[in-house]
């Protein structure tokens, strides 16, 4: 790790700490804003849930605790003690810019075993990736709220680092670590499998079957997702009821506590008769781009990766704006083809709209009781339009520079760019 990607880390943590102790009543507050935190990530919930356990009550029996059991083993471990606390979460957001720069180090998302860019010499420096991450606006607020998010995204980019280097066993033990704590992240284990044989097998002169690896990985997976429930049922004094909590309310959606996604407003209005039905079609819809993705991409399994993060940010049932802070980060890594891509302006200011806008149509909604929830959700509908555009246009941008790559004659022509 070169001096720039050192002065970034530090400089990360330092400005962390002064915010948390400079100002300490700013935790409590973001904690509380719905764009950070949601009924599946919410410190706030997850210290009634350590209360509840501490006192030898089930915390899942009440419907307002929704997260693995792990995490109330851990934290009633701990001093209980805010700094503490705050250090542990500095940690992890350090730990994943350590992965984001070994990542970026690779150089995978410009050149893979299958497929170099012709534009690989304007790839992301390693430092600029683990700045894009630590000095992400999205990603300081998510530390400062104590998100639970920000320990699945730990997870998440440390099974990329781990698929990057080869080490397929480490990144599926981590995949199915952030799959243990929000479910969603399973949907980019054929893409990491994929990675991580690629890196693994590049230079080897016999390959087992790419087949015969994907079982033998997603058998490693289902196995440690076993244990890891294991675990919890021990935790939860042998009880299995953890998960319609921890893992029902991804898929039911019991809880319809506003939040920066779709879902919440749609089955506010939905008729009973048809929930489970719209239940099936959006978690469907999560699901289908999976396959599309590997095949069409196959080259390319990192952006794989980053497009179905990018896409769970959109249409998860619970999101954040710290989903978009983990797509951003990984998107960063492909500045190559940023120059492919036709509405960065747009998409950028519309990001940035709803961003702002966000939280005064949620204050006119809830506190001045001079609008309506229609306010609130216009806004979440623009900053998913804003996700959608940015995702869409990069999977453009990589696209036609795959094109490029292999018809070199055509580089620079019939893109239009506004």
């Amino acid at each position: 790790m070169d001096r720039r990607s050192i002065s970034i880390i530090v400089f990360a943590v330092s400005l962390r700490l002064f915010l948390f102790t400079a100002f300490p009543s700013l935790p409590d507050l973001l904690t509380n804003r719905v764009e950070l935190s949601t009924p599946v990530t919410s410190f706030k919930r997850l210290q009634e849930g350590l209360f509840l356990y501490t006192h030898g009550v089930s915390p899942y029996d009440g419907g307002i605790f929704h997260q693995a059991p792990l995490l109330l083993a851990f934290f009633s471990s701990i001093p209980k003690s805010p700094i503490v606390t705050n250090l542990i979460y500095i940690l992890a957001d350090v730990q994943s810019a350590l992965s984001l720069i070994q990542i970026a180090t690779s150089g995978v998302s410009a050149s893979t075993p299958l497929h170099t860019s012709s534009r690989a010499k304007n790839s992301l420096p390693s430092w600029a990736a683990g700045a894009a991450f630590l000095l992400n606006p999205f990603t300081v607020a998510t530390c400062l709220s104590r998100s639970t998010l920000v320990f699945t995204n730990t997870a998440i980019l440390t099974s990329v680092a781990k698929a990057v280097q080869g080490d397929g066993l480490g990144a599926i033990l981590a995949l199915a670590m952030s799959s243990y704590l929000s479910l969603y992240p399973v949907l980019i284990l054929p893409a990491l499998v994929l990675l991580s044989y690629d890196m693994r097998f590049s230079s080897a002169a016999v390959k087992p079957a790419l087949a015969n690896y994907a079982a033998t990985m997603t058998g490693v997976f289902l196995t440690a997702m076993a244990g890891l429930l294991g675990i919890s049922y021990m935790i939860t004094n042998n009880s299995w009821e953890f998960l319609y909590s921890t893992y029902g309310v991804h898929l039911l959606l019991p809880d319809l506590t506003p939040n920066v996604g779709l879902w919440w407003y749609f089955f506010i209005e939905m008729f009973d008769s048809f929930r489970e039905f719209f239940l099936c079609v959006f978690q469907l819809h999560l699901l289908i781009y999976v396959g599309g993705l590997c095949i069409r991409i196959r080259k390319q399994p990192l952006f794989v990766i980053t497009t179905i993060l990018g896409i769970s940010a959109i249409f998860k049932s619970y999101p954040s704006i710290g989903d978009m802070a983990l797509y951003i980060s990984l998107l960063s890594l492909y500045r190559h083809v940023f120059p492919l891509m036709r509405y960065t302006f747009f998409a950028t200011s519309t990001l940035l709209y709803a961003t702002l806008l966000g939280p005064a149509f949620y204050y006119l909604w809830i506190y001045a009781g001079s609008g309506n929830a229609n306010f609130f959700y216009a806004i979440t509908l623009v900053w998913c339009l804003a996700v959608t555009v940015i995702v869409a246009d990069a999977l453009f941008a990589v696209l036609r520079d795959e094109w490029e790559t292999e018809h070199p004659e055509m580089r620079g022509k019939e893109v239009v760019r506004i």
